[in-house]
């Protein structure tokens, strides 16, 4: 679990599949077992409260954003309640739930790019979008690009040349700079193979 302050009243913690495994949570689970969902993320409200010395008291807005290969992304935003009384120990949380259509990964070289994109070229993914963000590459597959491979399948694949990252694709459009566009696969596998 890692955990980032965005402003004095918003955090995100970053938990990975293994982090939610080692909760006793599965990914099928966040989905049709709410009242177990709710006291799992008290339990992670708790301990991101306190490793960055906030107190958690009032509502609670958390966001969660499922993230295919790479986990989940939870944001918390602390607000403070017009109508109850000064009970330090009251939390209500309202809890929203989002699926990702995207899978994002993390090259350390754009070597380990174009292997990965001539991979998956093979596999019939002629899509996909790369970008360069702070020094990395990243490429951005979305359901539409691989639709006819199991997903296991796919991040089986590329974690032999990538990580799953927590960088959104919205954070690339807007911060980093976009080097294939739609047919990433295509072109690696044209120019480099």
């Amino acid at each position: 679990m890692r955990v980032e302050r965005m402003t004095n009243e918003k955090f995100k913690i970053f938990l990975t599949f293994d982090d939610l495994m080692d909760r006793g949570l599965s990914r099928e689970e966040l989905w049709s077992d709410l009242p177990r969902v709710h006291r799992i993320f008290s339990d992670m409200m708790f301990d991101a409260g306190i490793e960055l010395g906030v107190e958690l008291s009032g509502v609670l807005l958390v966001q969660v954003y499922l993230l295919q290969a790479q986990g989940m992304l939870v944001v918390v935003t602390k607000t403070e309640p017009a109508d109850i009384e000064e009970d330090e120990d009251y939390i209500e949380m309202k809890v929203t739930l989002d699926e990702s259509k995207e899978m994002m990964f993390s090259f350390e070289e754009f070597e380990h790019v174009i292997r990965a994109g001539i991979q998956l070229y093979q596999l019939n993914v002629t899509g996909g979008c790369v970008f360069l963000y702070h020094g990395s590459y990243y490429m951005l597959l979305e359901d539409e690009d691989i639709f006819h491979l199991d997903q296991d399948q796919v991040i089986a694949l590329m974690s032999e040349f990538a990580s799953a990252t927590a960088v959104t694709s919205h954070r690339l459009v807007e911060y980093g700079k976009q080097i294939m566009d739609k047919e990433a696969c295509r072109t690696i596998y044209t120019h480099f193979s």
